[in-house]
This record gives structure tokens, sequence and C-alpha cells, in this order.
């Protein structure tokens, strides 16, 4: 991080060119048993293919609202730095009807149909796997990312001061993200670079988004995500702790 980043796109690039093979994202879901950490050059790249898909092959630019209907997952955190990438709006949880792009999980497809525009479907399967059979009306995201470019160039550059994120009801831009994100971090106890965050919070809010994101990014950390995190007994937590070198842990048992 440093104090010329003004989106959360600039602070993924500035983790990238400071130390690429740390670990950015670390991802538990505990209902499955499966675990996916990605350095910030591996989540970097899943971000950039992402970002050529939405402003290639789905047409989104500045302004344009992306719906997320996505629980707390390594693959939201990518499609957010992808908006933020392009400049579009991630709308968390937003309505699909009033979506430009509507990108849904396995659960929420009736959900996202209401969506006139493009729409993406996320199997979210280990390993990043693809549907069995693609939803009717849906392009899988699975099959679509693995060809794009592994470097993103927006058509249009950036305005920091336009609308970047859409969570509970609040809009943000993309340098509030970055300033609360900043501010965030010490009442998270982030304390600089090599802070490691559990989080066991739902993205359905700015305090999830926050803790499972934005605040160890902005502030040279990394973030253990925990989807289904209750389904852990406090042995089985305090392992993955120590295991994971957890330095800061968020409130909430729940990663929906």
């Amino acid at each position: 991080m440093n104090a010329t980043d003004h989106t959360p796109a600039d602070l993924l690039r500035s983790a990238l060119a400071t130390d690429p093979a740390r670990p950015l994202v670390t991802f538990y879901d505990d209902a499955t048993g499966e675990r996916v950490e990605l350095s910030v050059a591996t989540f970097s790249n899943w971000v950039a293919k992402t970002a050529n898909l939405l402003q290639g092959d789905l047409a989104a630019g500045p302004g344009d609202r992306v719906a997320l209907l996505l629980p707390a997952h390594w693959q939201t955190a990518v499609w957010l730095l992808a908006c933020a990438s392009v400049g579009a709006v991630a709308d968390v949880g937003g309505e699909a009807g009033a979506a430009d792009v509507v990108v849904s999980g396995p659960d929420t497809l009736d959900a996202a149909r209401a969506c006139s525009g493009e729409r993406v479907a996320l199997a979210l399967r280990p390993l990043g796997g693809r549907f069995p059979q693609t939803p009717d009306g849906f392009v899988d995201y699975a099959v679509e990312v693995p060809s794009q470019g592994d470097r993103f160039q927006p058509y249009a550059p950036v305005d920091p001061e336009e609308p970047a994120l859409i969570v509970a009801g609040a809009e943000y831009t993309g340098a509030e993200v970055v300033e609360r994100a900043r501010a965030d971090a010490a009442g998270l106890g982030l304390k600089g670079p090599g802070s490691r965050m559990l989080s066991g919070l739902s993205y359905d809010t700015w305090e999830g988004l926050s803790a499972g994101l934005y605040a160890p990014l902005a502030t040279g950390g990394s973030v253990v995500l925990c989807r289904h995190l209750e389904r852990l007994d406090e042995k089985a937590l305090d392992k993955r702790i120590e295991s994971e070198r957890v330095t800061a842990r968020a409130a909430g048992r729940s990663a929906g």
C-alpha cells in the first residue's frame, strides 16, 4: 500500500509490486473441507482474467452495476476487485432486476434471472470447478474465465470519486472504500504488513467486506476467509488460528 492508492484496484497493484509471492487470501469452506490459498500474484491473475471477461465479453464499463449474488468466498473477492479494476459498481446482494450484469452462485440462480443483461453463474466448487451442466440463461464462469488475458487494461481510467461499491444499502466510492478500510485496520487488530486476519463474517455488510478483504489488502496483510465457520468447535478453531499464523480475528462465526 502507498499514499497514491485511491481505489481497491490500486491497492492490489501495490501489493503485487511489493511482494507478489506472499499469501493474500486463504479460503476455507467448513461444509466441504475445501482449502484454497492464493498468493498476491495468483489472486491478481484471477482478477485480471475476470476483469477482461467483465469488460470484454460482458461489455461492462464504468458506472455499470454488477449485482454479486455470492457468499463470502475467494471467487467473490476476485469479482469485487475485478469490478474495481473496470470501474463497475459492485452491488453486493443487489437487486438483479436493476443490474446491468448479475453474477450468481448456485443457490441464487432464480433471483438472478430477473436481470435482463448478462448473467454469469459460479458453481463455487472446489478448485474453481464448473457446473456439470451450464444453467439455462447463464454463462459458466469456470468455462469462460480461463481463456481470458492475464493482463488487464481498462478502456477508460477509473475515477476514485465515482461509486464503486454498494452493500447493505450504502454506496461508497473507490476512494471511500480505501479510506474506510485503512481506518478500520487498527480496530480490527491489523498492524501492517504480515498481519493475518481470520474472518468468519458474511460479505453482506461493510464490516464483513472490510475484515474479509479490504482492510487486510489496505494494510499489506492477508485474510483467512472462512465459510461455515460455525461448524468448527473451539479446539478446531484454535488449531486453525495457530496453523494459519493468525494475528487478528473478526467477530462472528458465520460467513454465508
